[in-house]
């Protein structure tokens, strides 16, 4: 949301050389062009060289938090650089996303030794998988059927789960096991180490998406594992988890944004190569309207995403709250931004004889399962209106911890601390804290105050927007405070999809006032894009989409990402 150049932290550093590596999908020739992609996922296969790629430029260094020897410094490192992988190849990254969630709970729970294991493995090139959900229970961890027995080796692991990523070609296997007497509990699994003859796996899951995705399940047939394994306490296994899901819930977000990245690119292109009516066909209002929707869509779901990131390392406990907000709202908006493009490219979108429709294609597949993963819509919905009453009922806040929180999350141009694991530090409810929301009022008034420099139309049409939402926001937070909230109804849940909208339209304020400011037109226009989620009737103001239009022209020439990091 700046003129100005791309910021060079070190994790944008970071990014700009696997930008480089990965080379242009739309026009390249390598393992991680469009052409190649789409050539081999016909046969549901990665492309040869892509995975070798990745080897060789370090990417597994990331998998790995610093704190255990790796190079993933924070969440937001590893955030930037899987919205990298994600805008070229979905598959590729969901690999990698699915070694990381199967890593967590050893960075999280796992003591010295079992930390050092899974880092060697890793770092070595090794692969991890998460198995919790199982064929008959899907995400009713309660039901969990998987049994853990004491023996004088250590455990006997019986049981299936399925579906879960790499869980034929991963080393190690995180598995929700419940021990006799001890309640549902985590286990590391390391095949490596494990007789084969006690495990089989499943064929590959044919899926209308992430062909080529090693998304299979294990069958543990009395499989022991060294007593060594238990990871954290026995009988906390449903905690361990609900934690660990706060942060791959933020992390699929960088999905989305990935691939809405790519699909604004391929429908930006064919708009502006295609003609009718002896002009572009991003000269029509009705597409120029897509097109800079779905850009302003992608810079609200960035907004609202990468704080959270950096939540992490600074703020775990929000988490709670705010990583299901990330991973209700963003995979939301990233079907809206595909369904977008998918009207600019009309009768293209069906047509596989170009590698850029066809890579929409394949992108429009693979997203499909992001508002899946790591708890469906509707399970974020529950978890956001199940701790809304002590959020809404509470003082704004505008002090300075507040304030001074809020600066270290949106102030972009500063790298956060690096993460040192723990699962103490994460929570299961955030209780009333949410300062991205609370604050709502304290920046209403920095904004105010801001604005008194504007030019008159602008400085009114933001008055405007900010009251409207403000209104709204007010009384929706009255309301719960008032009535309370049925979490599990249709109109909690739409309660607290309100709320996420309120949570992202503080999210693009902040970015505005802590990060170097962009026009104040293009603030108008995100905050009137989320107006429309309440308000089906507000129309953008298309006056200003010029301002927005430069930022995409130069992004789109240079091949960069959409970013409101520049």
């Amino acid at each position: 949301m700046t003129n100005q150049p791309a910021i060079q932290r070190p994790s944008h550093r970071l990014v700009a050389d696997l930008e480089h590596v990965l080379g242009d999908p739309l026009h390249g020739d390598g393992p991680f062009s469009f052409a190649r992609i789409v050539e081999h996922e016909e046969r549901e296969q990665l492309p040869p060289g892509a995975v070798d790629l990745v080897r060789a430029w370090g990417f597994w260094d990331f998998l790995v938090p610093e704190h255990d020897g790796g190079r993933m410094r924070n969440l937001e490192t590893a955030f930037l650089l899987t919205r990298t992988l994600a805008r070229r190849n979905l598959t590729v990254a969901i690999m990698f996303g699915s070694t990381v969630l199967g890593a967590l709970p050893v960075w999280l729970y796992g003591d010295e030794p079992q930390r050092k294991q899974v880092a060697a493995g890793l770092l070595d090139g090794g692969l991890a998988c998460f198995g919790v959900s199982e064929r008959e229970h899907g995400s009713d961890l309660g039901a969990n059927g998987t049994t853990a027995v004491v023996t004088a080796e250590g455990y006997r692991l019986s049981g299936e789960k399925w579906p879960v990523g790499n869980a034929t070609r991963g080393r190690f296997v995180t598995v929700l096991a419940t021990l006799d007497g001890g309640g549902p509990s985590l286990f590391l699994l390391d095949k490596a180490a494990a007789d084969p003859a006690t495990m089989d796996n499943s064929p590959f899951v044919a899926t209308v998406g992430l062909r080529g995705h090693d998304l299979s399940g294990i069958t543990l047939n009395g499989t022991t594992v060294p007593s060594g394994a238990l990871l954290g306490r026995r009988g906390r296994g449903l905690i361990q988890v609900l934690k660990t899901l706060q942060i791959t819930r933020v992390a699929i977000g960088a999905l989305s944004i990935g691939t809405m990245d790519s699909v604004l690119r391929i429908g930006l292109e064919y708009a502006y190569r295609r003609h009718l009516y002896a002009a572009e066909i991003y000269r029509l209002p009705a597409i120029r309207d897509l097109l800079v929707g779905a850009h302003l869509d992608l810079l609200i779901a960035e907004c609202t995403a990468l704080p959270v990131a950096r939540a992490l390392s600074v703020a775990p406990s929000r988490l709670s709250l705010w990583s299901s907000v990330v991973k209700y709202l963003v995979p939301l908006i990233g079907e809206e931004v595909v369904a977008h493009v998918g009207r600019v490219l009309a009768a293209r979108a069906y047509m596989r004889d170009d590698p850029g429709t066809s890579a929409f294609q394949k992108l429009q597949r693979d997203h499909a399962i992001a508002s899946v993963f790591e708890g469906t819509t509707h399970v974020n919905l529950l978890h956001i209106a199940t701790q809304l009453p002590p959020v809404a009922s509470a003082e704004d806040d505008g002090d300075g911890a507040a304030e001074a929180l809020l600066a270290t999350l949106f102030g972009f141009s500063r790298e956060v601390p690096a993460w040192t694991p723990s699962g103490r530090d994460l929570q299961l409810t955030n209780a009333s804290q949410d300062e991205i929301t609370r604050g709502w009022p304290a920046a209403v008034r920095r904004l105010r105050a801001a604005a008194a420099s504007l030019p008159e139309k602008v400085r009114a049409d933001l008055i405007a927007v900010v009251t409207a939402l403000d209104e709204r926001r007010t009384a929706l937070y009255a309301a719960i405070t008032r009535d309370g909230i049925d979490p599990a109804s249709v109109y909690g849940m739409r309660q607290a999809a309100e709320h996420c909208v309120h949570h992202a339209a503080a999210s693009c304020v902040y970015t505005w006032l802590y990060h170097q400011p962009a026009p104040a037109e293009r603030l108008v226009l995100l905050l009137q894009r989320l107006r429309q989620r309440l308000d089906r009737d507000v129309m953008l103001s298309e006056e200003y989409f010029v301002v927005v239009e430069a930022d995409i022209e130069r992004a789109r020439a240079a091949g960069a990402t959409f970013s409101v990091l520049g």
